[in-house]
């Protein structure tokens, strides 16, 4: 305070700094109005100043202490360095910023979410590599399949023989030294699988929470205040360009807030009500028997296609290119119906943006959640049921063609839902004008492949790098499509609950439903005789069972027995549990009612 008004000189700045405790004086500096060049500047003065204080008080420290201060010096400057390099290397810092500021924050919700199942995905493939893909290297015979580059689109071939599917793993365990640690494949596999999903079950409750705690809980996220006027804006930006993003970012985020405040309620005649009531049940009617008809057209295909299959060479790779038919199939009525259904957001003339948007999210949820649950049915009940030798590497074909296909349609979506329809509102019917970015449609594209790719971790676990690159190369390309091909929302909207919509969707029912898809895998269906690391067992939970009886001859694991007999296998347990959650629950919903019924007293005292 006292530099910035001229009281202080830059030397007893400097002097005073010297004087404080480290950690005191990495907080003033951090707290500085400058910029970080000026910053870095004044903390060189201040370490060269402390130095020379300690050689002026002629106390000469020992070599050791010497040493100790050139480590710590050099290790701080290194971790500074590390973070200024992380800074650069956070890509689509920037990219939100400018995609906030252009396109407000609607559309922004769909990046941050992109960004979200990015890093959940490189999560996911970091402990599945770990602990299940790196062992297994140890153990792994050499492959004698060739590569022909086609494997890359099938999956089959080559890659069947790799790290990349269930059925290449083995069931024994793994020991490099005679006598030493051993590595036991068969719990590896499924302890890693099964903690997987608890912190997924913990990451997704807490990130609920989160959203759910600052959309809706916090009064400042859904008032109006002049703060956002009068002290938002940072003085520490210099830069030309920042300053102008900065400007855009606040102009639109005024915007929003001032459309929540306006908002007018339309009041319609009894004539105008039926028939929009009468349009949206047609739209409905028409939106559900596409999807059934969808679902039913996916199942006959699955079992013509796996009939085919079986007739012909099972290791032949080009009987198993036939089975690109399915996922292109699948991928097709993904990407076309989509369009359909926002087409009859547009004929219903929904109020606000908001409500055509929620619609088409539940609409789209209904068709790829039920195509999803038809090929699971087909996957557990008759893939399983086959007379494929190993029947989980071909559900885990099955997936990765799915995936690769989803993803390369959903680059083809960009093209011609948005660059074409660019190009034909621009030169052939002028008054359609530039299109606006569909955030239902695409926002479902990206759960429903983690959707895909959570189904495929069992029976390929490093289907979580794939998901984690298509992703990357989603991020970017929907970046360029937006900023090159689509126009801003026209009405102009606040989206504070949407992130926690999302979250919410993809908890319930797509992660929920995988829950149910693995829990019957694991404790149902019996594993293959000729491969995978469950190979002989009744069923791949029969691994812990017999795990388990081995350790009750161990006085000292009498408590992981005691565990397993009294929790994991306990129907009481779980009953308690659930009845606990569902109070909590409820207390913090009636908590939360509370909150909002005082925010709107103290709203109309304010107004009084």
């Amino acid at each position: 305070f006292y530099f910035l008004h001229g009281f202080y000189t830059e030397e007893d700045l400097i002097g005073s700094l010297a004087c404080m405790s480290t950690k005191e004086r990495i907080k003033a500096i951090q707290k500085m109005p400058k910029t970080m060049r000026k910053k870095r500047e004044i903390r060189n003065k201040v370490l060269t100043e402390i130095s020379k204080k300690s050689r002026q008080r002629g106390a000469q420290p020992s070599c050791y202490t010497q040493c100790l201060l050139g480590v710590a010096v050099s290790f701080r400057r290194f971790g500074n360095t590390l973070s200024e390099y992380f800074q650069l290397l956070r890509v689509w810092h920037k990219t939100l910023k400018i995609i906030g500021a252009e396109f407000g924050t609607s559309v922004l919700s769909y990046f941050v979410f992109l960004k979200w199942l990015l890093n959940f995905n490189i999560f996911s493939f970091l402990i599945n590599f770990s602990f299940i893909t790196i062992p297994q290297f140890l153990a792994a015979e050499p492959n004698n399949l060739s590569f022909t580059g086609l494997e890359l689109f099938t999956g089959a071939g080559y890659f069947q023989q790799t790290v990349l599917y269930y059925g290449f793993y083995t069931n024994a365990t793994i020991s490099k030294i005679e006598n030493g640690p051993s590595y036991n494949m068969q719990l590896a596999y499924i302890f890693t699988v099964g903690i997987y999903f608890v912190i997924c079950f913990l990451i997704l409750l807490s990130s609920m929470a989160k959203f759910f705690s600052r959309n809706f809980v916090n009064p400042q996220a859904i008032s109006v205040n002049a703060s956002k006027l009068l002290c938002t804006w940072d003085f520490n930006i210099t830069n030309e360009k920042a300053v102008k993003l900065k400007q855009k970012n606040l102009h639109t985020q005024i915007k929003e807030d001032l459309t929540e405040v306006n908002k007018e309620v339309v009041n319609f005649s009894v004539m105008e009500r039926v028939l929009r009531i009468a349009i949206h049940l047609v739209a409905w009617v028409a939106s559900l028997g596409i999807a059934v008809a969808a679902c039913t057209g996916v199942y006959f295909l699955s079992i013509n296609n796996l009939e085919l299959f079986m007739k012909g060479h099972r290791n032949d790779l080009e009987s198993q290119t036939a089975m690109l038919v399915l996922p292109v199939i699948v991928s097709l009525l993904n990407t076309m119906i989509p369009f359909f259904f926002s087409w009859l957001g547009h004929l219903e003339k929904f109020q606000t943006p908001g409500q055509h948007i929620y619609v088409t999210i539940i609409r789209n949820t209904i068709l790829k959640m039920s195509i999803a649950g038809i090929l699971c049915y087909y996957w557990l009940n008759i893939v399983a049921t086959s007379e494929s030798q190993c029947w989980e590497t071909l559900v885990g074909q099955d997936i990765y063609r799915l995936v690769l296909v989803d993803f390369i349609f959903c680059l083809l979506g960009s093209f011609f839902g948005e660059f074409l329809r660019r190009i034909i509102g621009t030169t052939v019917l002028v008054s359609l004008g530039l299109p606006e970015f569909d955030i239902g449609r695409n926002v479902l594209d990206l759960i429903y492949a983690q959707t895909l790719t959570w189904i495929g971790i069992l029976f390929s676990p490093l289907l979580p790098g794939i998901q984690m690159i298509a992703f990357f190369i989603i991020f970017f390309v929907k970046k360029v499509s937006l900023m090159s091909n689509c126009q801003p929302p026209r009405k102009v909207w606040r989206t504070a609950h949407m992130m926690t919509s999302f979250i919410l969707l993809l908890f319930c029912p797509s992660f929920l439903g995988v829950l149910s898809v693995i829990g019957v895998t694991v404790w149902r269906l019996k594993p293959s005789e000729e491969c995978g690391p469950f190979r002989g067992l009744p069923s791949m939970f029969a691994a812990v069972a017999e795990w388990i009886q081995t350790l009750e001859s161990y006085t000292a694991s009498k408590w992981v027995v005691w565990i397993y007999h009294n929790v994991i296998k306990s129907e009481l347990f779980f009953f308690i549990l659930s009845t606990i959650v569902l109070i909590v629950t409820y207390i913090y919903w009636e908590i939360i009612q509370g909150r909002k019924t005082m925010t709107k007293l103290l709203h109309k005292q304010i107004t009084n």
